[in-house]
């Protein structure tokens, strides 16, 4: 991975990420020297990454020239697997989408043909030398750290998989690999910043699962685990699960989809969602995946109904606006937030 060269060379491209700025403001707004700022300003206008766009009258004396980000001048790959779709997208350093593919995947895909079909839509999408890695969204349960999949409930062939190392070897490009749901509340956390603090991204795809963030961080688990929100039991007489289980809330809800029963399917997840606010304190639940994007209405208003019932449950419930790109996004993300210096 290509890091900046140093923390306040981060500092400065952030507050650049949000506008037009001059040197002064620039060292008003990160507290850095005039002197230190401008030596990083020029390191990174010769590196690309900023440029000077204009100027503005500041008070008495000439103008002060304008410094902004060039968000093209690197670029981002972000995967989101599902068990039947591969969907990559390419995006610039301000997190913004600027190209995608998608391709099938096979029933009970194995490792050597995802890494075909990735390798077949990074290509698709002509990534270049300013791309600085590729995130991938997976399945869990995995380990973050060391990029393993671990054993993903109908995948046989993923037990134990060396994903990054695979995919590097592969695309000879970084790779950061972490869990869909992951991805996805950090995607949402890039879009709305301070503001999402302690909040669950429920994702209903062809599984059911929740990115959480606690206090403003990613909360994953020691084990990478966290947010397995699916596989937890809201019916002890329920259908079988793949995880083993039965009754679990994937399996339930899953099954009214399959017997066409939409509404009572978004009332199994309402509750699901009810119990999470409740155990958790949470002030803020994304619905996200395509199951509600197929009826975002009819979830909105079921998991609304169901937690304003009770007033210790004030949490804000809304629908994710990043559509089917949000897992994606949010693994370009990863890569993001390892150039600009942030912790995994």
């Amino acid at each position: 991975m290509r890091y900046l060269r140093g923390y306040n060379d981060a500092v400065v491209l952030e507050h650049a990420r949000s506008g037009s700025l001059t040197r002064g403001e620039l060292a008003e707004r990160t507290g850095l020297t005039p002197q230190a700022v401008s030596k990083i300003v020029n390191r990174l206008v010769t590196d690309g990454l900023l440029t000077r766009s204009g100027s503005r009258n500041v008070g008495v004396g000439k103008p002060r020239t304008l410094l902004s980000l060039v968000p093209d001048s690197r670029l981002a790959l972000g995967a989101q697997v599902e068990r039947d779709e591969l969907r990559v997208v390419l995006t610039d350093l301000t997190g913004a989408i600027v190209d995608r593919a998608t391709a099938p995947l096979p029933p009970s895909f194995d490792p050597a043909t995802f890494v075909d079909v990735l390798a077949g839509l990074v290509e698709k999408l002509g990534a270049d030398d300013r791309v600085l890695g590729l995130g991938i969204g997976f399945l869990g349960p995995l380990d973050h750290r060391t990029g393993v999949i671990h054993y993903p409930t109908n995948l046989a062939a993923w037990q134990d998989v060396p994903l990054r190392a695979l995919a590097e070897q592969r695309l000879g490009l970084p790779v950061v690999v972490d869990k869909d749901t992951t991805a996805a509340v950090l995607a949402e956390s890039w879009r709305r910043g301070e503001q999402l603090r302690d909040a669950a991204l429920v994702f209903v795809g062809t599984g059911i699962g929740i990115g959480l963030l606690l206090d403003g961080r990613v909360h994953r688990g020691p084990r990478s685990n966290a947010g397995e929100l699916g596989h937890t039991t809201v019916q002890l007489d329920g259908p079988p699960c793949a995880c083993g289980r039965t009754g679990c809330v994937e399996a339930v809800h899953n099954r009214a989809l399959t017997d066409d029963e939409p509404a009572f399917a978004a009332s199994v997840l309402a509750t699901a969602v009810a119990d999470l606010v409740q155990l958790l304190d949470i002030d803020h639940v994304v619905l996200a995946g395509r199951a509600v994007l197929a009826a975002p209405e009819l979830y909105l208003t079921s998991v609304r109904a169901t937690t304003t019932q009770d007033a210790r449950l004030p949490a804000e419930i809304e629908v994710t606006s990043l559509g089917d790109d949000l897992v994606a996004a949010g693994a370009a993300m990863l890569v993001l937030n390892e150039f600009y210096g942030r912790p995994r």
